[in-house]
């Protein structure tokens, strides 16, 4: 039998999670810091509407912010240990989005969309020094 999440778990099944564009307010960086292991640092941080995405030297951590008053929040965490590939899809001249796709032992495909001007390959260069 597969194992399936609780319905509050970001549903990485159905397409894109996150329109996301570089951030650096600290307090994305404050709100993950009591859930960081020993020897962990935030890399990289990106905000969507409500939600948020920080890259940490050992993995992802996607946070859903959910209901109105934004209090309640649903913390996903995507270890680079657990990635099986990845792929990068810079944006173009008439796509101004990028894409980020991974590929985790477990749970499939997720896949981060990233507004314009996201430097995509040095969150490649990220998960390579992470991964390899």
């Amino acid at each position: 039998m597969r194992y399936r999440y609780p319905a509050r778990m970001i549903d990485f099944k159905n397409g894109s999670v996150f329109k996301l564009k570089l951030t650096d307010d600290p307090g994305f960086r404050d709100e993950v810091q009591p859930l960081l292991a020993d020897g962990e640092v935030v890399a990289m941080t990106f905000e969507g509407v409500r939600d948020f995405v920080v890259f940490t030297n050992k993995r992802v951590i996607a946070v859903n912010v959910q209901g109105m008053t934004g209090r309640k929040k649903d913390y996903a965490s995507l270890p680079y240990s657990k990635i099986q590939a990845y792929s990068v899809e810079t944006d173009g001249l008439m796509d101004n989005d990028g894409e980020l796709d991974m590929w985790f032992s477990g749970l499939g495909r997720v896949r981060f969309e990233f507004k314009e001007n996201v430097d995509l390959p040095a969150i490649a260069k990220h998960i390579a020094n992470s991964t390899l």
